[in-house]
């Protein structure tokens, strides 16, 4: 793996560490609190809906719930590959955006990579990127033989829903404001309809699958930004939309009403530093989630309490993204703010079900 960082990429890193180490500083002072272990305060009303008080358990407590911890691939950072998101297949084939590369590529089961394009880099090197300045590819879903990715450059031309079908090149199907961050891609397979997290304009959209002009789904404030980024990590599950808020360190679930009305967001769990993206480990609603500033991975249990089941001792570095395929466990760092080491991070979950 090369070392040497380029221009593009050093100004890419920076930009990143910059932006988060300001916009971020309220909630890492809660990441400076001790680790302890305590009981969770009874659960409290909001105007959203209902949720625990967070309970943060140490990794000791942890020590049991995933095995065979290693890192299974390394990338370039120098070549802008700082993994954002990640789609599997069933045979353990992972699709992968690369922020800084605007690329997305295909790692095989044995850790092959290949790039399968390089989406088209905008005619101002995407300095009116909101928040960012620079253009990155975000969020990732691979459905019916094509693979959908969510591409954002602040500019009108470019920003938007793009397929990638094979043997063709990549196409821009759905158009989204260049003023905001297209960022968590979610697939509802019955619907066959695309929900997209915007992150600084706090919204979620929604697409149908063959592409067309996006419709604004739900502006509720608990998707807003607290200065950098909001609306996150997204997921259709059992008749709802998820979403995380990377400033506000909050879970959320959003109904999906008849006729694809948005309920009101219901706010599941809270205290979760820098949270970004997150699977459902198929036990109910348990969650798995990345904490990108801290570099953890938390285990989310129904009523909010929060476990860290891995993190920088683990190889982490920055995690963006988790996924999994029964009871393997694929988890993506980018090393923003690291710029050290971005992977591929595998485990194993016991006690599964799925």
């Amino acid at each position: 793996m090369s070392h040497r960082i380029t221009r593009r990429s050093r100004k890419i890193i920076t930009a990143v560490a910059l932006m988060a180490a300001t916009a971020s500083a309220a909630l890492m002072s809660a990441q400076a609190a001790p680790a302890t272990t305590h009981a969770a305060p009874p659960a409290h009303s909001t105007a959203a809906g209902t949720s625990a008080a967070p309970t943060v358990h140490s990794t000791a407590a942890a020590q049991g719930l995933l095995s065979d911890v290693r890192i299974a691939k390394h990338f370039d950072l120098a070549a802008g590959q700082m993994p954002e998101n990640i789609a599997l297949l069933p045979d353990g084939t992972a699709y992968v955006t690369f922020a800084g590369s605007r690329q997305v590529a295909q790692i095989t089961p044995r850790g092959n990579t290949r790039i399968l394009a390089t989406l088209p880099a905008p005619a101002d090197g995407g300095v009116k990127t909101p928040a960012l300045g620079f253009p990155l590819a975000t969020g990732i879903v691979h459905a019916d033989g094509a693979t959908y990715v969510l591409y954002a450059t602040g500019t009108a031309d470019l920003t938007g829903l793009w397929r990638l079908a094979p043997g063709k090149a990549p196409k821009r199907i759905a158009a989204l404001p260049a003023n905001g961050l297209p960022n968590g891609l979610a697939l509802d397979r019955h619907s066959k309809r695309l929900y997209i997290t915007d992150s600084v304009l706090g919204t979620v959209s929604t697409v149908p699958l063959s592409g067309g002009r996006p419709t604004t789904w739900s502006t509720a404030s608990e998707f807003a930004s607290t200065g950098f980024l909001g609306a996150n990590g997204a997921k259709v599950h059992n008749g709802a939309l998820w979403v995380t808020n990377l400033d506000k360190g909050t879970l959320l679930r959003i109904p999906i009403r008849h006729g694809n009305r948005a309920g009101a967001p219901q706010v599941k769990a809270t205290g979760l530093v820098g949270i970004d993206d997150f699977a459902f480990t198929g036990r109910g609603n348990e969650v798995l989630a990345t904490l990108n500033a801290p570099s953890k991975v938390v285990s989310i249990q129904p009523d909010g309490t929060s476990t860290t089941v891995l993190d920088s001792g683990d190889g982490l570095q920055n995690p963006t993204s988790v996924a999994l395929r029964g009871k393997e466990v694929y988890v993506l760092s980018a090393a923003y703010t690291t710029q050290k080491d971005p992977n591929l991070l595998r485990a194993r979950l016991h006690g599964h079900h799925r």
